[in-house]
């Protein structure tokens, strides 16, 4: 991955001076400048317009001239304020002294977005990014400079909430960007590294850290394991990599700068060697689709040795729907109409070249075991989730554990219950006697939707801890005239799949 130009890119503020973020911090919170004063100020349908890269209603919202709405007209909407009303509010000569304001005239701006974000435990938050970044992506606001740093998108918060918060003595963020995952790895590990190939996202992932109260990171500059110490392991890897699949490496925040999906691929292959035993790596990654190829077999390949895995495909375009996502990030849509032509053609080409029919974009979670087998899962999952999934994440690996553990014979002898807010909908025509089939759905974490029988439905339904599985199933032939042996010969595959899936969970 190469250097980076920051030519066209404002200077940025000086990550030097702790006693001045802090009295910034001390301003802005004392102002409610923070994520729920924000969504009091301004709506809920304005603020939801702010994370779509429409400032319009935020501008509406902040006309008067409180301390709150010249906070959020200066820092989140880009707009000059008055230095002789915003000297009550802010600590201003430290600020131009340091580099957060500049003037002019009589009138102050930033010279980063600042925005508001509240923590998972209710921790008041700042990510600090380039001007124009802090809401949407770079296509939004129209800044085409190569080393831009987004601030918090919807990738962003994706893969921080699927992250297992348990306390690590060592996290590692590649390709921290602003630095909104360091910072939720700061909140549960006692060290966090923070890596990127663009120095200037370390520094304002600095910013972040100093703004949001956080503990310093250790900061490095290089691409994916390189700035590492060779021999350095983690209990936690994160990383939202430039993992987007173009011809040639335009953006450095989104284009990886290797060929197809090779970065993403590298990423994962490496990371096996670089987890803790018992330590997790969370990608969020995009992977092609390559003709005569099962994607599924293609992601497999990358799971390294000594890994589970648990790969989740949330979303699959065309080749003409992902060059036509990523032309309008870049706002290439509203430029020279023969230029914009060329480039598509170029990613078309691109994709032709080595057959690739679709893009698929999820995530892929490691982690270290000593199995002798380890569990590689893999699938499509399009459907709407809950949100933190880190939980449902970390529950997941303790169910390949015990079913690891345990085989049919030990199955029935276990003790289950029915996980919490599952509920059953029976299938079949209108009238009918009998159900077609009955499915059972989660109305929490992944909000899986499985088919059983009655025999499955009915020993789901009566899981309550007290009975083991094998004097379940002997009550239900009984009650159904059926062979109490074969029954217990063909239903522990059931009784699998359904812990498998976090429908039962181990008494």
């Amino acid at each position: 991955m190469g250097g980076v130009s920051n030519a066209s890119l404002s200077p940025l503020p000086s990550a030097d001076r702790p006693d001045v973020t802090a009295r910034l911090r001390d301003a802005l919170l004392g102002a409610s400048f923070t994520a729920d004063g924000l969504l009091e100020l301004l709506g809920a349908p304005a603020y939801a317009a702010l994370s779509r890269s429409e400032t319009v209603p935020a501008l509406r919202a902040t006309r008067g001239d409180t301390p709150l709405e010249l906070l959020v007209r200066l820092f989140l909407l880009q707009q000059p304020v008055p230095h002789a009303r915003v000297t009550d509010v802010l600590p201003v000569d430290a600020c131009l002294e340091t580099g957060w304001l500049v003037r002019a005239d009589d009138e102050v701006a930033a010279t980063v977005d600042v925005r508001p974000y509240g923590g998972p435990g209710g921790e008041d938050w700042f990510i600090v990014s380039d001007l124009g970044c802090a809401v949407g992506g770079a296509g939004g606001i129209g800044n085409h400079a190569e080393g831009v740093v987004l601030g918090v998108g919807g990738a962003s918060t994706t893969l921080a909430g699927l992250t297992v918060r348990t306390p690590v003595s060592a996290a590692l963020d590649l390709g921290t960007g602003s630095g909104i995952q360091a910072l939720h790895a700061a909140a549960h590990a006692t060290r966090v590294t923070a890596t990127d190939v663009n120095p200037r996202a370390l520094h304002i992932t600095a910013l972040t850290l100093a703004l949001s109260g956080a503990p310093a990171a250790e900061l490095r500059e290089g691409s994916l394991y390189e700035p590492v110490d060779e021999d350095a392991t983690y209990d936690l890897i994160v990383s939202n990599p430039p993992f987007v699949i173009s011809p040639g490496a335009r953006l450095t925040y989104r284009d990886g700068g290797m060929g197809g999906d090779d970065l993403c691929r590298r990423l994962v292959q490496e990371t096996g060697e670089r987890l803790n035993p018992g330590g997790f790596a969370h990608f969020l990654a995009n992977w092609q689709h390559v003709e005569g190829e099962e994607w599924t077999d293609r992601l497999r390949s990358w799971v390294p040795r000594g890994c589970d895995a648990w790969i989740v495909q949330r979303e699959v375009q065309d080749v003409t729907q992902y060059a036509e996502l990523w032309l309008r990030d870049a706002g290439d849509h509203r430029g020279d109409p023969a230029e914009y032509q060329a480039r598509y053609d170029a990613w078309l080409d691109e994709f032709e070249a080595r057959k690739v029919r679709a893009v698929g974009f999820g995530w892929i979670t490691l982690r270290r075991t000593g199995a002798a087998e380890p569990s590689v899962v893999a699938e499509e999952w399009p459907h709407p989730i809950e949100q933190p999934l880190g939980e449902t994440v970390r529950a997941h690996f303790d169910r390949v554990d015990y079913l690891r553990a345990h085989d049919d014979a030990a199955l029935l002898e276990a003790h289950f219950t029915l996980a919490g807010e599952v509920v059953q909908e029976q299938v079949g025509l209108p009238g009918a006697e009998d159900p077609e089939h009955v499915v059972l759905r989660q109305n929490r974490g992944m909000r899986r939707a499985t088919r059983v029988d009655t025999v499955g439905a009915g020993f789901a339904g009566v899981c309550d801890g007290t009975m083991s599985a094998g004097r379940i199933l002997d009550a239900i032939a009984q009650l159904v005239g059926e062979d109490p042996v074969a029954l217990r010969d063909r239903t522990p595959a059931q009784i699998r799949l359904l812990v498998e899936q976090g429908f039962l969970e181990p008494a």
